[in-house]
């Protein structure tokens, strides 16, 4: 009889990978609040919304992917089965690391192009003013 550890791999595989993504987009947004503010201009109501629609969006993506990815193939030995897990989680960390990584991005043009607005709008005050 030829045992399979496909079964075993899903167990480990889908709590680690879900787990991550949890602690993952837990800190980035809690984190994340001191931008909205600023990008938003202390206007705490909107901020906090448009935060908790980048973290859907987090979730839906990152927990998506995970189980798009989630497919192993015929596992046959304990060795094989620690190599495919590892190289799964290994592969999804990356592309979650990448992820949180481009959503800090987008929280810093948003603070960027947010400045940029507010320079313009003071600039032009002082004409109207001077």
């Amino acid at each position: 009889m030829n045992a399979t550890y496909n079964l075993s791999a899903y167990a480990i595989y889908l709590p680690v990978v879900l787990t991550l993504t949890i602690v993952v987009s837990e800190l980035l947004f809690k984190n994340a609040k001191i931008f909205m503010m600023d990008i938003f201009h202390q206007k705490e109501e909107i901020a906090m919304a448009t935060n908790s629609l980048f973290k859907i969006g987090f979730y839906l993506l990152n927990i998506g992917f995970a189980l798009k990815i989630i497919q192993f193939y015929q596992i046959s030995t304990q060795e094989s089965l620690i190599v495919s897990v590892s190289e799964k989680i290994g592969g999804f960390s990356i592309y979650l690391g990448i992820m949180m990584l481009f959503n800090l991005l987008l929280f810093m043009r948003g603070r960027k192009n947010s400045f940029a607005k507010t320079e313009i709008k003071i600039l032009n005050d002082e004409n109207t003013i001077g």
